[in-house]
């Protein structure tokens, strides 16, 4: 029930801040989808204009989660992290390795509870 609550966070704050990023960044997102992830907190194709996002970041600060959704949008102009990302990261949300640390320094995924006992 607890993943169903914050999937449902995330389906009603994604679509606004998608739009908000389309618009600046000129560009369309076609779907989006939520899943949980292992590894990653979000990711793209360039061809399909889909972009996943990883269920965990409903667990995260509002501006990690808008990072996420900006950073998935810039691969699509480069898909490598390459300057082209990095320049047009730093044009559009110039506080974004801030935001990246935060997120980075946050588990991926929530530590569970097992006998008592952290595990994690």
């Amino acid at each position: 029930m607890l993943d169903q609550w914050y999937r449902e966070q995330l389906r009603a704050t994604i679509p606004d801040l998608i739009s908000k990023w389309e618009a600046k960044l000129e560009v369309s997102v076609l779907r989006s989808s939520i899943r949980t992830m292992k590894t990653k907190w979000g990711s793209c194709n360039r061809e399909t204009r889909h972009i996943w996002f990883n269920v965990e970041l409903a667990k995260k600060h509002p501006d990690c989660l808008e990072y996420i959704v900006v950073h998935e949008m810039a691969r699509y102009f480069d898909r490598n992290h390459g300057q082209r990302f990095t320049r047009l990261m730093d044009r559009h949300m110039p506080h974004w390795r801030t935001r990246r640390d935060q997120l980075n320094e946050a588990p991926l995924a929530a530590a569970r509870w097992e006998a008592g006992l952290l595990d994690r």
